[in-house]
């Protein structure tokens, strides 16, 4: 069984390195970009099973970033957790009111960020894209 990709989108390197670090020594392939410019290309040219969001970014912010990956046919359905220092009630309404599927406070405990992208992993499995209800779209 491959391992489950993550991307992890923030321009702080700390906190790239950092998740990026927690989440392959607990098995997951992590890819990471600084922007979320990057994330779109990244997400076009790859499959990811889940993708940590940062909403505050230079340019394109994790929300604008969220509301493309929506519109998009090819990731409307991926998985994406907000990552944010932003942890105020309507922060986190907003997030998951423009598709996010959860919200996670940075700073972050390594367990809880571990646990959190297992559960969205195992929650929203890979859509397999020969089958009928992918082609479909």
């Amino acid at each position: 069984m491959t391992a489950r990709r993550v991307l992890v989108v923030d321009d702080q390197e700390d906190i790239r390195e950092m998740a990026g670090l927690v989440l392959r020594d607990a098995g997951f392939e992590v890819v990471t970009a600084a922007s979320g410019e990057e994330a779109l290309r990244l997400t076009r040219a790859g499959e990811f099973d889940v993708v940590l969001l940062d909403i505050n970014m230079p340019g394109l912010d994790g929300w604008s970033t969220l509301k493309l990956l929506r519109a998009d046919g090819a990731s409307e359905d991926l998985p994406v957790a907000m990552f944010s220092v932003k942890s105020e009630v309507r922060d986190k309404v907003t997030s998951l009111q423009d598709g996010a599927v959860d919200f996670i406070a940075k700073p972050f405990s390594v367990d809880d960020l571990v646990r959190r992208v297992a559960r969205i992993v195992e929650a929203h499995p890979r859509r397999d894209p020969r089958s009928p209800s992918a082609s479909s779209r």
